[in-house]
């Protein structure tokens, strides 16, 4: 065998697991299609939000718990190496009617697992928050322990401890085929510089999962998204006057009575970087490899709309900036991580399907990754994200409702 685990794909995920493999003195050989921290596919974009009290589900609060103690240890290596901070605990807002996702979801895994947050009436939020505006029948839940993080700084500091440990990490090679043999054979991966051969090999693909996976009925789609930057403006048209309050703000997501959530972000670039704010459902099927990158007038206009009542100092501001991103989505939204679901494929890990909202999640994967391709287990429970949930027979076994 050349070496001990091959990794394809080096984005968020796969730079996680050659971060942990490398770690642990694993000789790890890992392929990517395009350059380091490219922005082609999941990880672009300045800024992901992090948070515990998570309205998806309360059995993914104990994965964030690892999640920011090793966002935390990637904050130190982040310094040790002079680079700007990686986590940035500013507070999340999470707000809506009383019984949407957004609000009793989180309410839910809040008192579920004891975390500390605040209740906030729309009064209360808005005097709080006045870049807001909550209608009086809305509600708020605040954290403290929540924040963003940096995506790109985060893939490449992980890259940049990876190989400082030893991993052997070439970009710009595609990955034309993988073949587990099985049993004591391993796992060929063919690239145009030839076939490499591990016992164990992890695929975290990101956008081009759907693809790859199809076959092996793991069923997905990547959706194109869009991410702007407005500039906070007041009544009076004045661009600076609102900078320290947005700045300075917590993370945010607000659903409305339609379900819409957008989900957004301080200013924390200054004046001039505007405020990130994005839709978080409300994109389009695509094809990784066809991305429509153009943003239109009619898209940002239907921001500019849905920000009028809750956010209307970015409804009033100048678009700054837009770029297109990719989320790939499962039927259920939650992520697929585990042995490949194929039995002919035994030495083969996958991550995939994080639907929007695994980067978070980023290190704690990492890890899980590690873990799969060195002793076939993880200590930390994954049984939410079964590659074979979606299988006929395992979907029959479950009532809808644990699939959701």
């Amino acid at each position: 065998m050349d070496v001990d685990v091959i990794v394809v794909g080096l984005g968020s995920m796969g730079s996680a697991a050659v971060d942990h493999l490398a770690a642990r003195g694993v000789n790890v050989l890992g392929f990517e299609q395009f350059g380091p921290v490219h922005q082609l596919g999941s990880h672009h974009g300045g800024s992901r939000i992090v948070r515990l009290s998570y309205f998806e589900h309360p059995s993914y609060v104990p994965l964030l718990r690892r999640a920011f103690e090793l966002w935390d240890d990637l904050q130190g290596y982040a310094e040790s190496e002079g680079e700007e901070r990686v986590i940035h605990y500013c507070g999340g807002l999470y707000a809506g009617s009383p019984d949407c996702a957004t609000y009793a979801g989180s309410l839910l895994a809040a008192r579920e697992h004891g975390l500390d947050v605040e209740l906030l009436t729309a009064d209360e939020c808005n005097r709080r928050f006045p870049q807001f505006t909550l209608a009086k029948e809305e509600v708020a839940l605040f954290e403290k322990k929540a924040g963003f993080v940096r995506p790109e700084l985060t893939v490449g500091l992980q890259l940049r401890r990876a190989a400082a440990h030893g991993a052997d990490l070439r970009f710009n090679q595609k990955v034309r085929e993988v073949t587990d043999s099985g049993g004591s054979q391993g796992v060929a991966v063919t690239t145009e510089e030839g076939t490499f051969r591990a016992p164990k090999a992890i695929i975290t693909a990101g956008a081009w999962a759907p693809k790859l996976f199809e076959s092996a009925s793991i069923p997905q789609f990547a959706e194109r998204q869009v991410m702007y930057w407005f500039t906070p403006t007041d009544a009076e048209g004045d661009p600076t006057a609102l900078a320290e309050t947005f700045a300075s703000g917590p993370v945010y997501i607000h659903e409305t009575t339609d379900t819409a959530q957008i989900y957004g972000f301080p200013a924390s670039d200054g004046p001039e970087g505007g405020a990130k704010v994005a839709f978080f459902r409300k994109g389009r099927p695509t094809d990784p490899d066809e991305v429509d990158r153009v943003v239109t007038e009619e898209e940002v206009a239907a921001m500019q709309q849905r920000l009028t009542s809750f956010a209307p100092a970015l409804a009033a501001g100048a678009l700054v900036d837009a770029k297109a991103c990719m989320y790939t989505t499962t039927p259920d939204e939650h992520f697929v991580i585990g042995p490949h679901p194929s039995p002919t494929s035994p030495n083969t890990a996958i991550a995939c399907g994080f639907s929007g909202h695994g980067f978070k999640f980023v290190p704690v994967v990492g890890e899980i990754l590690a873990d799969l391709a060195l002793t076939g287990e993880t200590a930390h429970d994954i049984s939410l994200f079964d590659p074979l949930r979606f299988s006929e027979v395992r979907a029959a076994q479950k009532p809808a409702a644990e699939l959701r």
